[in-house]
């Protein structure tokens, strides 16, 4: 008979058991309070995306830019900057020559 548990003990155990399942929902209520709704995650996957590709395209329009800028400075400025001293270099070597 000693090794039945008394009636005091049983409620104790209970109680025990009773505050850990307590526990185990709070937790789970916890974790579903930071759980992200799907609908919520999907508008800020779409919204993600949408600046993502926007960003893209500005990145491109950059890029076009550049080169569009490299090209007026290759016209614009080195092509008659060597029309003007290649017949000077010319006009030099054969000079000395």
């Amino acid at each position: 008979m000693s090794d039945e548990p008394t009636p005091g003990e049983m409620v104790r155990r209970l109680e025990d058991r009773l505050a850990d399942v307590r526990d185990d929902i709070q937790q789970l209520g916890r974790r579903l309070d930071e759980k992200v709704d799907q609908r919520i995650y999907d508008l800020r996957h779409e919204a993600l995306s949408g600046r993502v590709s926007t960003l893209e395209t500005l990145r491109e329009k950059d890029n076009e830019k550049l080169v569009a800028t490299r090209r007026w400075l290759i016209g614009a400025v080195v092509v008659p900057l060597i029309g003007i001293f290649l017949p000077v270099i010319i006009l030099l070597a054969r000079g000395t020559g």
